[in-house]
């Protein structure tokens, strides 16, 4: 009775990882970008240009089972060499001391990836709104997935405090940070 069990329970969990799957980000079709409220008045739009993932993605379960990521700071890029530079330096990001953004699943619930994100050095508790717009097999016939993640988080809450008042009052650059994540990822 025992070796039926234990092989029953075998036999549930491999065909509970049948559908689970490793992808590779595929960079040429993802952007990892952000927002951010510039002087109150206009939002200023920028995005990483290098980064790689870790993705684990079951396919029939429309889930993550692992998702993890690492973005080069230095590949900070909103178009404006002058502003880049700054975002560098170490009045924000400063990275040649802080190389990387680092971000770990922890689960998923409702739709939502609850991880952490360690940016500048410190580490934070997030949550990002996730959809998942299908999988399709490619002209390859390599299979693919797409998705977005959103979310926000406080720029002071990692050390990124530099700012500006501004005249007739307000800040140069707001707190509220916005998260615009799309990802295209091919299976291993």
């Amino acid at each position: 009775m025992k070796h039926l069990f234990k092989l029953l329970m075998a036999t549930a969990l491999f065909f509970s990882l049948v559908e689970a799957k490793e992808f590779v980000i595929d960079n040429t079709h993802s952007n990892i970008g952000f927002s951010v409220k510039h002087m109150m008045i206009s939002n200023v739009k920028g995005n990483f240009n290098t980064y790689s993932a870790d993705i684990d993605y079951d396919t029939e379960k429309k889930v993550f089972n692992k998702l993890g990521a690492k973005i080069e700071a230095a590949s900070i890029d909103t178009g404006i060499t002058k502003r880049d530079d700054h975002l560098r330096s170490s009045d924000f990001f400063d990275v040649e001391k802080f190389k990387t953004i680092d971000f770990v699943m922890t689960s998923m619930k409702d739709g939502k990836v609850h991880g952490k994100i360690t940016i500048h050095g410190v580490t934070k508790d997030i949550i990002l709104e996730s959809k998942v717009h299908g999988v399709i097999k490619d002209f390859q016939g390599h299979q693919r997935v797409g998705f977005t993640l959103e979310g926000k988080l406080n720029r002071k809450d990692f050390g990124l405090t530099w700012n500006k008042i501004l005249e007739g009052g307000g800040l140069t650059v707001d707190d509220t940070i916005n998260l615009s994540i799309e990802v295209e990822a091919i299976e291993l």
